[in-house]
């Protein structure tokens, strides 16, 4: 499995994947030991149609309050993410989530983009540039997170 420590943003959008490909094929989830937890803890918390695992929420509340942390003492983290607010705020009214944090809005948008690659549909240039930005914040979120937690390894 992926490592939280190492790269939580990839990490929460592994699982999110997981879940995905849980729910698309069922009967896959004997496939190996992963998934086979995977499908079991899903089944468990009742989120075979939908949800997220309470690890991915759990990595993502982590996440969102070290973003917390940085916008009160990071003036340059601050200003990337006023750059990023209108594309996030557009993002999050076209859900059905729209009081999402700025954090999960970045990576639902990775998440989609995967999705519209996969299926080959094409993306807009302002769209290219929103995810290169999206992906710098979580980049260095994930980053921060790691260094944080470099003495727990």
């Amino acid at each position: 499995m992926k490592s939280k420590r190492e790269n939580i943003a990839e990490y929460i959008l592994y699982l999110w994947q997981l879940e995905d490909y849980l729910r698309a094929f069922p009967e896959q989830a004997t496939a190996n030991t992963e998934l086979m937890e995977i499908s079991d803890m899903m089944h468990v918390e009742g989120i075979m149609n939908g949800g997220h695992l309470q690890l991915a929420k759990n990595a993502l509340a982590e996440l969102e309050e070290l973003h917390d942390e940085l916008l009160a003492t990071e003036a340059p983290y601050k200003a990337v993410i006023q750059h990023l607010e209108p594309s996030l705020n557009l993002l999050k009214a076209k859900t059905d989530h729209p009081t999402m944090s700025d954090v999960e809005a970045c990576l639902v948008l990775l998440y989609q983009i995967m999705l519209l690659r996969l299926r080959k549909q094409p993306i807009s240039e302002a769209t290219e540039t929103t995810v290169k930005d999206a992906t710098q914040l979580l980049r260095f979120l994930s980053k921060t997170y790691y260094d944080d937690h470099q003495t727990e390894i």
